[in-house]
């Protein structure tokens, strides 16, 4: 995987001079400067290794794993936006360093150029490769909705939760590999197999996600009960209002409703999750999705089995949040 890595960088390096480095300065340059600011890059590896598992041209999919990744730049340019954030990856926001009006704009033209080149190959667009981006974009708007709906409610069932992170969250990690999956020539069977791998091991990692802002450490790289102190609809809150008793819903409640002591509201929603069983129940739920993606990677016919390791090893770094 070091090697698709290397390959990775070294090709979006050149990409990124070949489209951005243009007239005007002020609607590229942004770009430029997102696409440098680094990124785990996970979407375009999980396209190059599903090409690699079906015995695909890997140098086919570089481009259009160049469209993933300006993609999902693009969804966190206009997040922050949208969040008011000050930093992304340690440096200040798009529309913090250039302006509201060049983050709205060249968010636009990243959108519809990573539309171009996700489904571009050897310069002719492929139109299931179209259809699938245009598919999985409208799916992530919706969830960005849902979950910016969910900001004003306090009845979100755990039935509309997990529909929301699919849409936010796992569609774009399906769409990455089913991506290298048409490029190799797999068959539908096999793209829809590789689909709901990435699928679930989104919906396992957004859920893990949720766990660790309570339960991990501050070597996760975030602020420990952030999502506590900011109400965030999580499937920890969801579960603990509706696997509690009565006294402590109304507990949970108020403290919902207060926000005067940080660390003392931390602690109590913290033993809450505890005490309903809605920490125990997050982990089981992660861990149920990610069982399900092995039974979707190990029911495709693939001869190698070392490129079949190479999915399940990234997927349990994605989990666990080691990449």
């Amino acid at each position: 995987m070091k090697d698709l890595a290397l390959l990775i960088s070294t090709n979006f390096e050149t990409f990124s001079k070949r489209y951005f480095d243009k007239k005007p300065a002020g609607l590229y340059e942004p770009l430029m400067y997102t696409m440098e600011s680094g990124g785990k890059r996970i979407r375009p590896l999980l396209a190059l290794l599903s090409c690699e598992l079906f015995n695909g041209d890997i140098n086919k999919v570089l481009l259009p794993a160049y469209g993933l990744e300006l993609f999902h730049n693009f969804t966190l340019l206009h997040d922050d936006i949208m969040d008011n954030s000050d930093l992304r990856r340690g440096k200040p926001t798009v529309h913090k360093k250039y302006g509201i009006n060049a983050g709205i704009l060249s968010g636009d033209l990243m959108m519809v150029l990573a539309l171009k080149l996700a489904s571009e190959i050897d310069g002719e667009v492929q139109r299931d490769l179209y259809n699938l981006m245009i598919q999985t974009s409208i799916e992530l708007y919706e969830g960005q909705q849902f979950d910016v709906d969910f900001e004003d409610r306090n009845d979100v069932k755990q039935e509309e939760y997990l529909k929301m992170i699919e849409l936010k969250t796992a569609v774009l990690l399906g769409c990455s590999l089913k991506l290298g999956a048409i490029i190799a020539g797999a068959t539908e069977l096999q793209q829809n197999k590789i689909y709901e791998f990435g699928r679930n091991i989104g919906l396992s990692f957004q859920i893990q996600d949720d766990y660790l802002d309570t339960f991990g450490d501050t070597k996760v790289g975030k602020k420990i009960g952030g999502d506590i102190l900011n109400n965030k609809k999580t499937l920890l809150l969801i579960s603990a209002l509706q696997k509690g008793t009565s006294e402590q819903k109304t507990a949970l409640e108020k403290w919902i409703a207060t926000s005067n002591d940080d660390d003392a509201k931390i602690k109590a929603v913290t033993n809450l999750y505890i005490e309903t069983g809605a920490m125990q129940y997050c982990k089981d739920l992660s861990k149920t999705y990610f069982d399900k993606a092995i039974i979707f990677l190990n029911e495709l016919e693939i001869v190698d089995p070392n490129a079949k390791k190479n999915l399940f090893e990234i997927a349990q770094m994605i989990i666990n949040r080691k990449f």
